[in-house]
């Protein structure tokens, strides 16, 4: 029976490791250095996932076998049966997470591979929103804010890669104790238009999950 245990940012991390590893292997000529960058390649993917079994943890050390493209793809293709599925969520629940939305227009969720998603993003052209729903500490949240397309690349919070970028400005949920009823606090920052490229990018939930934790 194959048990998950690898999310989609730390396969996203792997991938990562094995694409530098790789391009050592084809173009470095020193031994010495490309055991260098095979024992970090190692070490940072056994870092990133905590608490496998030993199993497990011998399955990803087979990364410091690999020398060839077909074996670098094979060892790839093999951990995928172990990735976990973000947990399912249906349009109600959705729904539910935004109760001041009114006619909100549900990206199709049967059209989605709930494994390579980290977390469930979409645009609303028509109302110039983003809208994430994300897992936080197993409780499911939603979290929308004003989006503005920055229309050229920069560097997106998430994912932390170069792409095209829009800028996401949130009104925060909490308030003081001695708030006046006009109050509002708005944060914000540079994210990935495309939310489907930031999860194939994200190697780290981090920052994330302290944007959506501050949202709150």
């Amino acid at each position: 029976m194959v048990n998950p245990f690898i999310r989609n940012n730390q396969y996203n991390l792997i991938k990562k490791q094995v694409g530098l590893l790789q391009h050592a292997c084809n173009t470095v000529s020193d031994p010495k250095v490309i055991e260098a960058v095979r024992y970090s390649a190692q070490s940072k993917i056994i870092d990133a996932l905590p608490g496998i079994t030993e199993f497990q943890k011998q399955m990803l050390e087979n990364i410091s076998t690999l020398n060839t493209s077909g074996e670098f793809h094979q060892y790839l293709r093999s951990l995928e049966p172990y990735m976990e599925e973000f947990k399912q969520v249906s349009e109600k629940q959705i729904i539910k997470l935004f109760p001041k939305i009114k006619k909100m227009k549900v990206p199709d969720l049967t059209e989605i591979d709930y494994r390579y998603m980290t977390y469930l993003g979409w645009n609303d052209i028509a109302l110039n929103k983003l809208f994430l729903v994300y897992y936080l500490n197993g409780k499911l949240v939603g979290v929308e804010g004003k989006c503005t397309p920055a229309n050229k690349k920069g560097f997106c919070l998430f994912c932390k890669r170069y792409e095209e970028v829009a800028f996401l400005s949130v009104i925060t949920k909490s308030k003081p104790a001695n708030a006046t009823p006009d109050y509002y606090k708005a944060i914000g920052n540079y994210v990935c238009v495309n939310s489907e490229t930031c999860n194939k990018n994200i190697t780290d939930v981090s920052a994330l999950e302290k944007f959506i934790h501050n949202s709150w």
